[in-house]
């Protein structure tokens, strides 16, 4: 079937099981973003009586190095040039005596999921059969498609680091790139759910069961339209290991979520969360604790939201000072504001987010 670009056409004649796809609008780029009204604004804003503020972003040089993932690497900040001489810091009385300003101005080179970030739902697109003729095509979200909607180079020398020449051919999203959800606003009510303070640090695969426990203990609810954070620990240890990750310790420690776990992600469904945020480094297991028979996701989290639902996903978000605050004071909501760089066609961004209690 070939892709018409007419506003409101259809990408898909067949949608995903259990998927949302076409049910915010044919277009629909935001996802469950579409349940963050101005009433879950609200409420988010009315969970606020101390007005303290809690930044869940880590140092954005952190993990630090490429243990964790050897395709993403730490940011490198650079001096811009003035007159061919670096602009840090720049006296402008070397060029003129009348001017007494010092200026310092600089740039990133930097991979945008490496540290806290966001997922957008260009990042993990599926195998499926959309147009119903049996094969199988690359589709993203509401049936956006890949090599259309979202493309890239066929040259490896147009990816990576970017040369002194530049790329020769342009990548990125046309549809589904960040920038939606940072001109949407990332703003309303956060619950916390702390694992961490329920099976310490000790890597645990949490399935529909254990979180179902955790939040009957804790007397945490989830409603449609909230913000959810996973508390696992992960994070704090990156931070105590002050840039030098140790991979074979962070990847046996720590909580993560089953994403093979049927219930948990028909619960992912079912209550209505607008995004899920952890401060682990996928929020579910990776490799995943089993292979099916077949072809299936590696993934199978990422797949369910950010593929079928359009639910966001956060990770390596920093969340221990916030949940320690949370548990001592006996809660686990908030106000959530947690913006996307506005960076048009990026499949990801680093993020900021900042918690108010």
């Amino acid at each position: 079937m070939a892709i018409d670009e007419r506003p409101g056409a259809p990408r898909w004649v067949r949608r995903p099981d259990g998927s949302t796809w076409g049910d915010f609008g044919p277009d629909d780029q935001l996802g469950r973003l579409n349940l963050i009204t101005p009433e879950k604004v609200r409420q988010g804003v009315a969970e606020v009586r101390e007005g303290r503020t809690f930044c869940l972003s880590l140092p954005l040089d952190l993990p630090g190095g490429s243990a964790l993932n050897p395709r993403r690497h730490p940011p490198i900040l650079r001096p811009t040039l003035r007159n061919g001489r670096p602009n840090m810091p720049y006296r402008l009385c070397d060029d003129n005596p009348d001017h007494s300003d010092v200026i310092c101005d600089d740039l990133v080179v930097m991979h945008l999921q490496y540290s806290t970030q966001w997922d957008s739902f260009a990042h993990v697109g599926s195998m499926f059969d959309a147009n119903g003729d049996g094969l199988p095509e690359p589709v993203f979200y509401n049936g956006y498609r890949a090599g259309f909607h979202i493309f890239g180079p066929t040259d490896p020398e147009d990816a990576g680091v970017p040369t002194r020449g530049g790329p020769k051919t342009t990548s990125g999203a046309r549809a589904l790139g960040i920038e939606h959800m940072a001109h949407h606003g990332v703003q309303g009510r956060g619950v916390m759910i702390d694992l961490r303070a329920h099976v310490g640090d000790t890597r645990i695969v949490v399935g529909y069961d254990r979180l179902m426990q955790v939040l009957d203990d804790d007397r945490v609810v989830v409603e449609p339209g909230d913000m959810v954070l996973l508390h696992t620990g992960f994070a704090d240890k990156l931070v105590e290991m002050a840039g030098q990750p140790d991979a074979e310790v962070l990847h046996g420690a720590c909580a993560v979520l089953d994403g093979r776990d049927p219930r948990l992600l028909q619960w992912i469904t079912d209550s209505g969360l607008a995004i899920l945020a952890a401060d682990n480094y996928a929020v579910e297991a990776h490799p995943p604790t089993s292979q099916p028979a077949g072809c299936c996701a590696t993934l199978p989290l990422h797949e369910h939201c950010l593929f079928k639902l359009g639910v966001h996903l956060g990770e390596i978000w920093h969340l221990t000072p916030l949940a320690r605050w949370l548990r001592a004071n006996g809660r686990n909501r908030f106000l959530l504001t947690a913006p996307a760089l506005r960076l048009p066609g990026a499949v990801g961004s680093p993020a900021t987010p900042i918690a108010t209690v």
